[in-house]
């Protein structure tokens, strides 16, 4: 299977299962509704977002999300040019959205939650295999695009 196709495989299972399940779950235990999806804006922007950050991801760095194969290349363009982990910016948006729309305590603790477990991720394991593999290209791609805070303009 081409790595866009594996890419986009993992972003629907994994991010169905960790945006709209586990939310919906953790709502419906709070006698709220089994479904959680915020405003379809908001949803689009946020499904938008990911399928260009994977694309990216296939095609120029031909790899996918999954760490057990990672890109080959390193990948600084299309939304990796703004932050250097677009696709848990905007999953963790979208939990937050999701929190705030269903006034939801348990989606807020669920996305901190979220946010330290990709933190740790990105840094304990995701940043230095990237060392490793690309070298100097990423330490410089680093300081000059944030982790976490997308900039305004592309570097």
């Amino acid at each position: 299977m081409e790595p866009g196709y594996r890419s986009i495989l993992v972003a629907v299972v994994v991010g169905g299962t960790l945006l709209v399940l586990l939310p919906g779950y953790l709502l419906e235990s709070q006698g709220g509704p089994g479904v959680a999806a915020p405003p379809l804006a908001v949803l689009g922007a946020v499904l938008a977002l990911a399928f260009w950050s994977v694309r990216e991801l296939a095609e120029t760095g031909r790899g996918t999300p999954n760490p057990l194969d990672p890109p080959r290349e390193l990948v600084t363009t299309g939304p990796y040019q703004y932050v250097r982990n677009p696709m848990a910016v905007g999953f963790l948006a979208l939990l937050l959205g999701e929190a705030a729309w269903f006034a939801s305590t348990a989606l807020l603790v669920y996305a901190a939650i979220a946010f330290c477990a990709i933190h740790l991720l990105v840094v304990l394991h995701e940043e230095p295999a990237h060392r490793r593999r690309f070298g100097a290209a990423f330490d410089a791609y680093g300081r000059q695009v944030a982790r976490w805070t997308p900039r305004r303009r592309p570097r």
